[in-house]
This record gives C-alpha cells, structure tokens and sequence, in this order.
C-alpha cells in the first residue's frame, strides 16, 4: 500500500506553447492562454485551482509570445503558488516539452494542457492515481461531440482499456474524452525519445498501453471547458459569468434592460442599451446598443451598434449603425461606416 505522506504531488507541468491558429486573429499577438475570461487571464483560474489542489510548483512550458505569457501571469503569487518558466526553442510537442523537464521533476507530477478554461478538484485524481498504482491517471469528462477529442473505454475499475485521439465519427466508441489533467510517475519519461518532437495522448498513452502499463481514468469534478475555438473563448466566458460571482455591482448602468448571465468590468459603462448574455470586460463603453450572446474585450466602444454571437477585440470601435453577427473582429478594428458583418472574422 502506497503511504500518502510520502508521495506528495507538488508540481504540474502546463503545457502553453502552442500557437493558438484556431483562434486567430485573437492571437496574432498573445499566446492563447492569457486570452481574457472575465477580465482575467484564462490560464489563471486552472493555476488556482492547481494551487488549490495541492501543487507549490507551476513549470510552464512556453514557447509562442512567451515574454507575454509571463508579463500577464506573473510569478504565482496571486493564485497562491510558485511558478516557474521553461522555454522551448522550438515545438516539441506536449510530451517532448515534459521530457525536457526530466531533470528538475519529482517522481509523480501533474501535467495539464493549457488551452482549456478549468476550476477543478485535482485531488481527487491524485488519490485515484495512488490507489491504482496507475503510470497514468487521465482526467476525463463527457460530450456531445467527442470527434474533436482523445477517446477512451474504461473497464469496471476505470482503468483505460482503449484510447483514439480525435476520432472520426465512425470510429467513436465513447463519449469519454482526455480532458488534459494528467498524474504521472517520471519513470515513463524513459519512453519519450530525446530531441524528438512527441505527443502525451497521440504517442506516448497508447505505447504505454501496448506496453502493458496501467493507465487510469478518472472523471473529473468542477468546471472544465476547452477554449481552442472562438467559439469556446466566448462559451467560457458566458459560463463564468453565469457561475462565478463576480462583478455584479450595476453603478455604471445606467437606462438598459440587462438579462443575465452579465458581466461588467471595473470601469466599463452601459448606458441606454440592451445587452443578454454577454460579457463587456474592462473599460469598455456601450451606448444605446443591443449585444447578446457575445464577448465585448477591454477598452472597447461601442455605440449604436447591434452584436450577437460575437467576439470583438481589444480596443475596437463598433459604430451607429453597424451589425455584427456570428464574428469575430480583431484588435484595434474600427467599424464606423454602417457595416453589416455575419459570419466572418475581420483582421486589421
């Protein structure tokens, strides 16, 4: 039996070097996990609950804007942990970028992926790993739509019997998806080769797999989304909007029908306007508007204008006149000439 005061889970790897191209042009100047959710950092809510969890050492593993990813996260003191920034020179993939890390990680560690928008109990799975004695213990959830995803089949002790990484809708066996928490013994780093660029769920799970290692499922608790898309940024933040309580002070409303879920962030007004569903983060104004279903980022203007189901950059003016429809507009994009926008994604 396995003593749990000996095996103290202290570190997380996160995995935050992609490039982000699914959320261009959003993140044409910012890796994609300091992209905002309610005015803060996305990565910061997983950070805190990796805090929560037990972890005292946050690595991240950066690579694209990586100057940015540490001006907005800092050094951990705020989400009540110690992180530290590791840099890859070029892409080496999710396990490549651990194996790098051998050298300086305990002997079981937390690895997670950094595009998702998580408030979770990691201590659940850390003791589901001790238990099971398992290589790996995955992070699991279910969805309506798993083909974008890894794939898994569990046995009656929630051991992984069988893992496809983004099947194709023939192939789907499951509704279990790899939700990108991971607790894992060093000692499989052996099976990742050395300067090579390697996958954790494409590779390496399922040589473990066929090598007779115990990989676990465990079925994650709390609030987990995937923020790869546009679509899933706004999603993350609507849904913190609806769950979080934060920011629910109306001063600087003035004369508009709200309709929850809202958000309103320190020195943003609302005024004359109708706005459902949305979020307007800091220092944006809207006059005399109708936004639903949309995500307004920081230091906006809008005036006059309608948006649904859209996302609008920081720094943008919208005009009289103006609709946007199922869009997303990127930073600094002024539109002022009554322009009808609908399923598109405006660059500058």
């Amino acid at each position: 039996m396995i003593r749990s005061d000996i095996m103290k889970v202290r570190q997380a790897v996160v995995m935050v070097g992609g490039m982000g191209t699914r959320l261009r042009p959003l993140t044409n100047d910012r890796p994609k996990p300091i992209l905002p959710v309610l005015d803060r950092p996305c990565l910061s809510y997983l950070i805190e609950s990796l805090a929560r969890g037990g972890i005292e050492e946050v690595i991240l593993a950066c690579g694209y804007r990586s100057e940015k990813m540490a001006a907005a996260i800092g050094d951990g003191s705020r989400e009540g942990t110690r992180i530290v920034y590791a840099y890859e020179d070029e892409p080496m993939g999710t396990a490549g970028a651990i194996k790098l890390l051998e050298g300086r990680l305990d002997e079981t560690f937390v690895a997670v992926n950094g595009d998702v928008f998580a408030d979770i109990d990691l201590r659940g799975e850390i003791d589901v790993h001790k238990r099971t004695n398992a290589s790996i213990t995955i992070s699991l959830t279910r969805v309506k739509d798993p083909c974008e995803f890894g794939i898994a089949r569990l046995d009656a002790d929630g051991r992984i019997t069988e893992f496809k990484e983004k099947p194709k809708p023939e192939e789907v066996f499951s509704d279990l998806i790899n939700a990108g928490v991971y607790v894992m013994q060093k000692d499989v780093l052996r099976y990742v080769p050395k300067g090579t660029k390697y996958d954790l769920s494409k590779e390496l799970t399922p040589d473990l797999m066929a090598k007779g290692h115990r990989i676990q499922g465990h079925m994650i608790a709390g609030l987990w989304m995937d923020v790869g898309r546009p679509r899933d940024l706004l999603g993350a933040n609507i849904a913190a909007a609806e769950r979080l309580l934060v920011n629910k002070d109306r001063n600087n409303v003035s004369g508009s029908k709200i309709t929850e879920p809202f958000y309103l962030g320190d020195g943003g007004s609302v005024t004359g306007s109708e706005i459902s569903s949305s979020v307007i983060s800091k220092g944006s104004s809207v006059t005399s508007s109708k936004i639903s279903g949309s995500l307004i980022m920081a230091d906006c203007d809008i005036s006059g204008a309608v948006i649904s189901g859209s996302i609008i950059g920081e720094g943008c003016t919208i005009g009289p006149g103006t609709t946007v429809i199922d869009s997303v507009i990127a930073d600094n994009v002024n539109l002022c000439n009554k322009e009808f926008i609908k399923g598109r994604t405006v660059d500058q």
